[in-house]
């Protein structure tokens, strides 16, 4: 049995993508910066999809703005913002993807910005108040702060965090990569400054994401070179890459409600399986539901001489899972999210993330297969 339970990293193609992606190379090969026929019916595609994701964040065509992908959305937004709206000080967490904390560390070398760290719990949560105290003190700072931890699952309220950074005129930009497509996001409520999203997340292809930028923010290119993307992004544009992403976000958002109770119900039902198969079992991240993303369970183990092997062991039995972030796969660094929220533990820990397509069969299948590599060492 093959079983994929590391969908937090991508997810595989939903067919009603596959699609309408096929059916755009088929059929419309032309340059959308071409005047001619050819080239006005792929401008006319890249709208349409544009029109199709502002709607369904109730944001406008304008405000949304196509990349390659969630790390040139999250590089966009932070180095622009500090370059033109004239930002001194920066606010994250030690938690953020490195999108995020790479590229604001290099901010802070380069002498742009200084960089401050909000405290974050032993669950991953946000201390709200320590960022109002940093605020307080530094007012008009960007702050960064991700929706839900790709590794821990771990949900912060940007709501709140948005509240809190305009009391400050502070400006806010949030990872929304991992909730992208599994929660409505509302940007006419929503008062926040940057998003973004990254189309592999939630079923449809790699290689393309979108920034949203709001109105009020005015900033420069981050790639310069041509006139596409209104002059924000130079580039001949991924005519069927964005198709599949307007696409898969339009299913996801029709079935948001269905597809979230169903793989809750998985998530659920493997911390129950792993809690009676596996002594001293515990669980990394905030558990409670209404905080926890409803794709990612982080399992931390009792098995400490196994640590090394855990992710190869799983793998030559047939399931695929991680051990942190995929974004780094083939660096022997360990998890700096783990590391911040428990820098002493020595147990080896597994992120298991679900889709739509997953089933409670896999789940015993896996919890079998973990339980016999624990028993066995």
């Amino acid at each position: 049995m093959q079983v994929y339970f590391d969908n937090a990293a991508t997810t595989p193609l939903d067919p009603q993508v596959i699609k309408a992606m096929t059916e755009t190379m088929e059929l419309e090969f032309g340059n959308p910066s071409s005047i001619h026929a050819h080239g006005r019916q792929g401008k006319t595609t890249v709208e349409r999809a544009r029109k199709t994701i502002a709607s369904l964040l109730k944001a406008s065509p304008s405000e949304i703005f196509f990349t390659s992908g969630g790390t040139e959305a999250d590089n966009m937004a932070i180095v622009r913002s500090i370059t033109d709206l004239a930002l001194t000080h920066a606010i994250t967490s030690p938690l953020e993807h490195h999108a995020v904390l790479h590229t604001l560390e290099e901010q802070q070398k380069q002498g742009s910005i200084t960089l401050s760290f909000v405290r974050v719990d032993k669950e991953g949560n946000i201390d709200l108040e320590h960022l109002r105290e940093l605020l307080a003190n530094n007012p008009r700072s960007l702050v960064s702060l991700m929706h839900a931890n790709n590794e821990l699952g771990t949900l912060t309220n940007i709501r709140s965090v948005s509240d809190i950074c305009r009391e400050f005129e502070a400006v806010y930009h949030s990872d929304t990569v991992q909730t992208m497509g599994h929660y409505k996001h509302d940007l006419a409520e929503l008062n926040i400054d940057f998003i973004t999203g990254s189309a592999h997340k939630f079923h449809g292809p790699k290689g393309i994401g979108f920034l949203y930028i709001n109105g009020r923010n005015k900033i420069k290119p981050f790639i310069y070179g041509g006139a596409q993307e209104r002059n924000m992004r130079g580039g001949t544009e991924n005519v069927y890459g964005i198709v599949g992403l307007a696409k898969a976000l339009e299913l996801a958002y029709q079935h948001m409600d269905t597809h979230q109770v169903y793989i809750q119900g998985i998530k659920d039902y493997m911390r129950e399986r792993l809690i009676d198969a596996i002594p001293d079992v515990q669980f990394n991240g905030n558990q409670t539901t209404e905080n926890s993303l409803y794709t990612v369970l982080n399992v931390s183990l009792p098995c400490t001489d196994i640590a090394d092997m855990l992710l190869f062991s799983l793998d030559i039995a047939g399931i695929s899972a991680s051990g942190g972030s995929a974004c780094s796969s083939g660096s022997d660094i360990g998890s700096h999210v783990l590391q911040a929220i428990n820098p002493n533990t020595k147990r080896p820990s597994v992120r298991f993330s679900f889709s739509k397509l997953n089933t409670k069969e896999e789940v015993d299948f896996v919890v079998n297969k973990l339980s016999e590599i624990c028993q066995n060492h």
